[in-house]
């Protein structure tokens, strides 16, 4: 996590919790921050990276080539101001997206997780799955990172979520305040 405390801290240690709990194979590759968009306005995120076949410490030339996911699976939580939306940037509000890592460590184009923004943990949980089962496909550039997915939403909202509503509106208010 960041060096300092972020408003969604408690929700992502809950939610590598819980990952960890149902042997998703987080890596330390997790944290939280806040991030610039445009160098403007800041935003919440976290990432969260998983090895779903324990293969991200081997060389690359060491991985069978029909290994899924062999160089691991980010999983990003976002929370924008929505300051900058009429700018391209993502609307007000919290987002969760999935993305594939590439040998290079660069990644494939973020496509949005089918999860309510303030997910429960059980529900990231059961998303990641079907994501590492290959059930929900990943999106691309020229669809708006629209998964390919049609089985709505997963899972509910975590029971702290008004909680954590709460501290992110604040954090974005104190964001505007200081950034006009």
């Amino acid at each position: 996590m960041s060096d300092r405390t972020l408003p969604h801290d408690p929700y992502i240690t809950a939610v590598c919790d819980a990952l960890t709990a149902a042997d998703l194979n987080l890596t330390d590759h997790c944290w939280t921050d806040d991030a610039e968009t445009r160098g403007t306005y800041c935003y919440l995120n976290a990432v969260v990276t998983l090895d779903p076949n324990g293969t991200i410490s081997e060389m690359t030339e060491d991985i069978p080539a029909e290994t899924a996911w062999p160089h691991g699976l980010l999983l990003i939580w976002e929370w924008h101001t929505g300051i900058e939306a009429d700018e391209g940037e993502p609307d007000k509000g919290p987002q969760w997206l999935f993305a594939e890592l590439k040998p290079d460590g660069s990644n494939e184009y973020p496509t949005l997780l089918p999860v309510y923004g303030y997910a429960s943990p059980d529900a990231v949980i059961e998303a990641a799955r079907k994501v590492i089962d290959r059930e929900i496909g990943a999106g691309h550039f020229f669809n708006g990172g629209q998964p390919q997915w049609d089985g709505g939403l997963i899972g509910g909202t975590w029971e702290r979520h008004a909680e954590l509503d709460a501290a992110c509106e604040a954090w974005g208010a104190a964001e505007e305040s200081t950034s006009q």
